[in-house]
């Protein structure tokens, strides 16, 4: 009876921020979506040079992962679009405290892109399916979030990059150089994610 009671507890806690989130006005949203993004910012300067890479290592993802939970689908894309519109505009919150347009046209510029698609994909799916907020399902969800919706865009603005850099580029190489020196580091971002994930999430409406 105990356990029993400790859980409608905790789905009660959890109802309450997932109804207020879903509740709250648009000035409130945009704010939250602004802190997001400086979140994301923040995690960017958390970075690994790879000697045979020109994309760093950061943290960017851990943020990107949980926009889409904190936010839903709307405002975390939303989250993600301001902190590419702003890094774009001068503000100097892309990895290495880096801003500009010609970011997006660099080898780290395609990854941006993803992170707003990756965002989308995942408040829309936590949102409107209560069963991918299991913990199984939630980390299934993160694996296809990172190494799908992010590594897609990603690994198509690094061979641009490269290409318009006159390096030459084979799909073993642009692999070696865009997704496999990270892959330790997702992993750890994807747990880490997902434990907050479905401590904060209901499992059911």
């Amino acid at each position: 009876m105990f356990i029993d009671i400790n859980k409608d507890k905790i789905h009660e806690i959890q109802m309450s921020w997932y109804s207020w989130r879903n509740d709250a006005s648009t000035t409130t949203m945009v704010l939250l979506s602004f802190l997001v993004a400086c979140f994301t910012g923040l995690m960017a300067q958390v970075s690994i040079a790879i000697p045979w890479s020109p994309v760093l290592i950061t943290f960017q993802t851990f943020a990107v992962l949980l926009a889409g939970v904190f936010l839903g689908s709307k405002w975390g894309g939303f989250s993600m679009i301001l902190y590419t519109v702003l890094g774009i505009l001068g503000m100097p919150w892309f990895t290495s405290m880096h801003s500009g347009l010609e970011w997006i046209f660099s080898a780290s510029g395609g990854y941006i892109i993803g992170f707003i698609l990756a965002s989308i994909f995942i408040g829309h799916v936590f949102d409107n399916y209560t069963t991918a907020r299991k913990p199984i399902q939630t980390v299934i969800l993160m694996l296809i979030a990172n190494f799908v919706v992010i590594y897609i865009p990603g690994l198509l603005g690094l061979y641009n990059f490269m290409i318009n850099n006159g390096k030459p580029v084979t799909i073993t190489g642009l692999l070696i150089a865009g997704v496999v020196p990270f892959i330790v580091g997702d992993l750890l971002k994807i747990a880490m994610a997902s434990g907050i994930t479905t401590s904060i999430l209901p499992k059911e409406d």
